[in-house]
């Protein structure tokens, strides 16, 4: 299943998404968006641990028909009245039925799992993400490490 605090990349750096307004219609484009099935959960208030960087979205209202979360109102970039407890996440379904185009934005957005609390009632594995590959379930694989994305060396690399 697909889930985790949602950040979106805007000018080459990662950055959360305030939870303000948020809830299953915003939800529901972010997993559309990553060809993750539906929405079934909008959770608020960093369920999935607090990002470390910018927020970059504030009352985002999707209606759940669009694209992606860029198409979606909110605040201008960077313009936000949050701090990180606010961090809004998504919890997909995981199911999906069409792939998703190359041309759309998906590079824009990423929903990793970092920085989850104990408390947090949700079990989540090490932030690892894949990267360059032609859709979201291939690619060159990484993982974060103190705020930084590295690669892992192939060495016993096996199935």
């Amino acid at each position: 299943r697909c889930a985790g605090r949602v950040e979106v990349l805007h000018e080459e750096q990662w950055g959360s998404v305030c939870h303000d307004d948020w809830d299953l219609n915003d939800a529901q484009v972010v997993c559309k968006q990553l060809g993750c099935g539906d929405a079934v959960l909008a959770p608020t208030g960093a369920k999935f641990g607090r990002g470390l960087e910018t927020i970059w979205l504030d009352d985002v209202n999707c209606t759940g028909v669009e694209a992606a979360l860029s198409e979606c109102p909110a605040r201008l970039w960077g313009d936000h009245n949050c701090y990180h407890g606010e961090d809004a996440s998504a919890i997909c379904s995981g199911n999906t039925s069409v792939l998703l185009s190359p041309a759309m934005p998906m590079t824009s957005l990423s929903m990793p799992s970092l920085d989850v609390s104990a408390d947090s009632g949700i079990t989540v594995s090490t932030s690892v993400r894949l990267v360059g590959g032609p859709n979201r379930c291939s690619g060159r694989v990484e993982v974060l490490h103190k705020g930084v994305w590295g690669t892992i060396c192939d060495d016993q690399w096996d199935l």
